[in-house]
């Protein structure tokens, strides 16, 4: 794929209901820029939490110092740290006040391929590419996110989500956790 201008989605894209705009992430590009690097994927798996009536939501108990991002107006990242070891990297959604989040479960690399292998450790070429970022926390770790982006706008900078790709329905699987 060429290099192109990417360019942050509007921040009414992360307004619209959590599932909606977890479909619509589908497709859509990644893009993480630091250390004068530039890495890109296209998300390809996606995963809806609602909080005040989804279990598994970090917000389903109420508001935390953990969760206090998931409860801010659509358009931020919500990183957290799991497991003690793993990052997880997530679009708030819908308006202040109502805890929404997408996580992003997986991407496929298009730029900065080298450089995701770096941040995951592969160093032999026969590793495959569509292993560096097909799961959440390896996502976050060929992409450099960190705790330290939790909170950070979308709509502009370092990280951000871009158009892409307009995936049919048709193609679209879902099911239940």
């Amino acid at each position: 794929m060429p290099r192109r201008a990417w360019k942050p989605l509007p921040r009414s894209f992360y307004l619209r209901p959590t599932f909606q705009v977890a479909r619509s992430l589908l497709g859509k590009y990644i893009v993480r820029k630091y250390s004068q690097k530039v890495l890109v994927g296209k998300i390809v798996e996606t995963e809806a939490y609602i909080g005040p009536n989804d279990p598994a939501s970090h917000a389903y108990r109420g508001r935390t110092e953990r969760n206090k991002v998931m409860f801010e107006e659509g358009g931020r990242a919500y990183v957290y740290f799991t497991y003690g070891m793993h990052y997880c990297f997530n679009v708030v959604t819908e308006r202040e006040g109502y805890p929404a989040a997408v996580l992003i479960r997986a991407v496929e690399p298009i730029e900065g391929i080298e450089e995701m292998r770096r941040n995951r450790g592969f160093t032999a070429r026969e590793k495959h590419e569509a292993d560096l970022a097909n799961g959440p926390a390896k996502f976050c770790e060929a992409f450099q996110i960190s705790k330290k982006l939790n909170g950070l706008r979308l709509t502009r900078g370092e990280l951000f989500l871009s158009d892409g790709e307009r995936i049919p329905r048709s193609k679209i699987g879902t099911s239940r956790r």
